[in-house]
């Protein structure tokens, strides 16, 4: 179990100029590239172009659903604001998966309709690009490692960048060897690649927002551990899920055997076990005494398998 999952990644007190610089440096590329792309007639060219300007959207959404995240909680949201970062990654991974098929449709499309290319605009402007591209992924880099949200900024600028280099090495080809095909298939290699990052990102952010589980995680272990406790007979009603990437929740019903202790120095126990083995640091326990409760000793966990 990760035990530092609930601590501090260091990234509260980066400054937020960081990601407006990244924005108005990467409209600026998308500008550049649009227009290198339309001279040069390179598809490639120009869905770097595109790509750009969804990052730029995307850094955009990054700046905002962080601002957002840090309200504290109030009577409308009383689990605060922490989960806009997540509503910002889920927006920014749908609007990567769009780019990513239409790049599909449009090389494939060139690849059937060829059309004259000017190998020297496609080099030069990549070269510009790549060099944006790693400039802004080194500014994110720090802020990266504690936020699915600006992570997912973070990924599609080194996927820039690797589109860059592949943009590159094709108007090299595109200018000394005349092979115009390599452009369409460079742009198909490019929206692989970003549909099969895009995915990933975004079945993990749909399971916290649906309030999945916690990747490994097992309930049974958690059942088994609380059960193990001197003075618990019976764990049921169990509920586990993420409020975000960093703080993961627990409701349970606990009903209490013979031998049992007080409920304050019990539900204690089971709060420190919770927090110390599983990392789970909220939680709500509601304890019931046998001889109060229906029979519930023959109850299944319907959550379990």
């Amino acid at each position: 179990m990760g035990h530092n999952h609930n601590h501090s990644h260091g990234t509260e007190n980066v400054s937020d100029d960081v990601l407006l610089w990244t924005v108005i440096v990467n409209l600026g590329l998308s500008v550049f590239e649009f227009v290198a792309g339309a001279i040069s007639g390179s598809v490639a060219l120009m869905a770097d172009a595109l790509h750009n300007t969804n990052d730029a959207a995307a850094l955009l959404i990054a700046y905002i659903a962080r601002r957002i995240s840090r309200k504290g909680a109030d009577e409308q949201y009383t689990f605060g604001y922490r989960r806009a970062e997540l509503i910002g990654a889920m927006i920014q991974l749908t609007a990567l998966i769009l780019v990513g098929l239409y790049l599909v449709y449009e090389a494939v499309r060139r690849i059937f309709e060829p059309e004259p290319l000017l190998g020297g605009w496609i080099m030069a402007a990549a070269g510009v690009a790549l060099i944006v591209d790693v400039i802004t992924a080194w500014l994110l880099w720090s802020m990266s490692k504690g936020s699915l949200n600006v992570k997912a900024a973070f990924l599609h600028n080194l996927t820039d960048a690797g589109a860059s280099v592949a943009v590159l090495l094709g108007g090299a080809a595109i200018y000394w060897f005349d092979w115009a095909w390599v452009d369409p298939v460079i742009t198909l290699i490019i929206a692989g690649y970003i549909l099969y990052m895009s995915s990933g990102m975004l079945k993990k952010t749909s399971r916290i927002l649906m309030e999945g589980t916690p990747p490994n995680l097992s309930l049974k272990e958690i059942k088994e551990a609380i059960e193990h406790l001197d003075g618990v007979d019976n764990l049921h009603h169990l509920h586990v899920w993420e409020l975000d990437e960093h703080h993961r929740a627990l409701e349970a019903h606990v009903r209490i055997g013979g031998n049992r202790q007080s409920h304050s120095i019990l539900r204690k126990q089971i709060k420190d076990l919770l927090d110390n083995k599983f990392s789970i640091s909220h939680s709500t326990l509601e304890l019931e005494d046998s001889a109060d409760t229906h029979r519930c000793g023959d109850e299944k966990m319907i959550y379990l398998k």
